[in-house]
């Protein structure tokens, strides 16, 4: 097709930064299809039915119009060059019909001159019209949804007709309309400001905190899923407790986590759970901002409202999303908002109102969609527990979401490390035997303070409290008296530590070890003493780190099945005995390999890497 080589020719032009933009920018829709090998295959992919059904709902109202004004003008080139055929007389037979249908120009493939597309909508001569078409265009070609041909014509997607036809763009608006301003303002606009910027700010901590206590109860006790797919009620209502919030707002939290890839489903012989990953413990070492990052990112792009449960469904979490209107309408929403006067703050404007201003931002996904109110109302709720609203009035928070990206956080990260303070590094002891950090403790502080402490409350200032049985669980973990008063005396903010929590680490260690339990794989048995001597002088066996605990008794370090084999190696022969004391008939184990699946697809390799290769075909 010529649309598909123009819009080939176009993306051979850019360089593998601006390819890389491009394939990152459509990462959602093109992840259903097998990763291109060449460019004419991206082309293809990029103007698929299948991918213009998800893209078009992330287009505003001038690009839409654009495209929609575009695509009638090339059909009627189209319909003049090739005139279409008169309807067959009544009674023709059902293959006349058939043929007169199909020679219908339904396809927009012909190319139309610029001017052609300008005039179409009422933007023929300078003014603010043309100049929105002007931007519009210049998006169309940056997302590869229109290209244009060596003489300056525009070409659109075949299809666009076809996925339009069914929506009533209205009459083409150059510019976003703006929300009202509040008939009277309880405060004048600094005071506002300051406001909405305080409840983010306690929004964001709050989040922090629950966030902190939600992966780590997950940490200590993975949640186990139903049979059927998602977190069972009980399990909702365990979490929810722990990490001190709703159950709808745990939901939204499981939900963000597991699209942050802190979390992970992974099958055990018992069912699939959820636990953290690996991430999980790089997230630790972070800052509170920091650690937020993945989750409000995940959140712009999540294919669900975890919070909304309509038409009586079970509420559940952990569930792949099929909600593909949802990062659409938060978008608008938001942009919406952002559009504010800046006096409105504490003065939410009526949903319809609201919902009317945002369809210019996403026309596709709020005209017309069906329980739009309710799903409005769910994620202006979300978004205000994400710190990203506050007082009805978008935060600088939200502000800084929508000019970030998954692959630019930047405006995300300085907006959080300007809003949450830095983490502590010490702590304010006290002779009750508790520790005080009065604001968020650094990971290497409270890993410290968790180790040898119960931690007792949450909020701006968290509490520890020492007690025999924290103090002796550092002390298992294989710190010794001296070396953790050390610790806690550097991280005291008050100087010396207090006498009773000195006396209570002592005292502790004291009893500490008085009886050891030794840690065994087998033991070796014989009567022969001579026999249990050489055993644990070979040096073939050091491996095994034999120890003689008896004159007649080996402790192995290795489990049997490993003593055994190093024995035979050696020279040996030994025997395998059970508990009772008599003697055990070895089988040879069957092995069996393990079922792979498919290799991975080419699809996860970075956005760069596959630009490159795509232009070096």
């Amino acid at each position: 097709m010529e649309g598909l080589d123009t819009l080939t020719r176009s993306l051979a032009q850019r360089t593998p930064e601006e390819l890389a933009a491009l394939l990152a920018r459509h990462a959602e829709a093109l992840s259903r299809r097998p990763a291109p090998t060449r460019l004419r295959e991206l082309a293809t992919a990029l103007w698929s039915y299948e991918t213009l059904h998800h893209t078009v709902l992330h287009l505003d109202h001038p690009r839409l119009q654009l495209l929609a004004a575009t695509a009638r003008v090339s059909q009627d080139l189209a319909r003049r060059a090739a005139p279409v055929p008169a309807v067959p007389a009544a009674g023709a037979d059902y293959q006349s019909l058939m043929a007169h249908r199909l020679s219908f120009p339904d396809l927009a493939a012909e190319p139309v001159p610029a001017e052609e597309a300008y005039r179409a909508l009422g933007a023929a001569g300078p003014g603010p019209a043309r100049e929105a078409v002007t931007a519009a265009l210049e998006l169309l070609y940056e997302d590869g949804l229109a290209a244009p041909t060596e003489d300056g014509a525009i070409v659109v997607p075949p299809r666009i007709p076809q996925l339009l036809a069914a929506h009533d763009l209205g009459v083409f608006a150059p510019t976003a309309p703006r929300l009202p301003a509040p008939e009277a303002a309880s405060r004048e606009t600094g005071a506002a400001m300051a406001s909405v910027q305080g409840e983010s700010q306690a929004a964001a901590s709050t989040l922090a905190a629950t966030l902190d206590r939600l992966l780590a109860s997950l940490a200590s006790q993975p949640a186990a899923l139903r049979k059927t797919g998602g977190l069972a009620l009980r399990e909702i209502k365990r979490l929810a407790k722990a990490a001190g919030t709703t159950e709808a707002r745990t939901r939204l939290l499981l939900d963000l986590v597991l699209a942050a890839d802190l979390i992970a489903l992974t099958r055990t012989p018992a069912g699939i759970t959820a636990a953290p990953t690996g991430a999980y413990d790089d997230w630790l070492a972070q800052t509170p901002g920091e650690r937020l990052v993945p989750v409000l990112t995940a959140w712009a792009t999540l294919w669900s409202i975890p919070t909304y449960t309509p038409f009586g469904e079970t509420p559940t979490a952990l569930v792949r999303g099929e909600d593909r209107h949802a990062p659409a309408l938060r978008h608008a929403l938001l942009k919406a908002l952002s559009t504010a006067p800046a006096d409105a703050a504490g003065h939410l404007p009526d949903l319809p109102v609201l919902l009317d201003a945002a369809a210019w931002h996403r026309p596709l996904a709020v005209s017309g969609e069906p329980l739009a109110e309710d799903r409005a109302t769910h994620i202006l709720d979300e978004a205000a527990f994400l710190a990203l609203t506050a007082h009805g009035a978008l935060t600088p928070l939200g502000h800084a979401l929508l000019a970030a990206s998954p692959t630019d956080p930047a405006p995300l990260s300085d907006a959080l490390r300007d809003l949450l303070p830095q983490p502590l590094q010490q702590a304010h002891f006290q002779a009750d035997l508790t520790a005080v950090v009065p604001g968020p403790p650094s990971a290497a502080l409270a890993d410290l303070l968790t180790s040898a402490a119960d931690r007792e409350s949450e909020g701006h200032a968290v509490t520890w409290r020492f007690t025999p049985a924290s103090v002796r669980r550092a002390l298992d973990s294989g710190r010794d008296a001296t070396d953790l008063l050390d610790a806690l005396t550097e991280a005291s903010a008050t100087g010396p530590l207090p006498q009773p929590l000195t006396y209570l680490v002592q005292d502790a260690a004291r009893a500490h070890g008085r009886m050891r339990v030794l840690p065994t794989g087998c033991c070796i048995r014989s009567d022969d003493e001579a026999l249990v001597r050489e055993l644990a002088a070979h040096r073939a066996l050091q491996a095994l780190g034999l120890r003689a605990i008896a004159p007649t008794v080996l402790i192995s370090a290795q489990p049997p099945a490993a003593t055994l084999e190093a024995l035979r190696d050696a020279g040996y022969a030994p025997a395998l005995e059970f508990e009772s004391g008599t003697a055990s008939v070895e089988r040879v184990p069957r092995h069996r390999a393990a079922r792979t699946g498919s290799a991975p697809s080419d699809q996860v390799n970075k956005p760069l890497a596959l630009a490159r290769r795509l232009l070096n075909a």
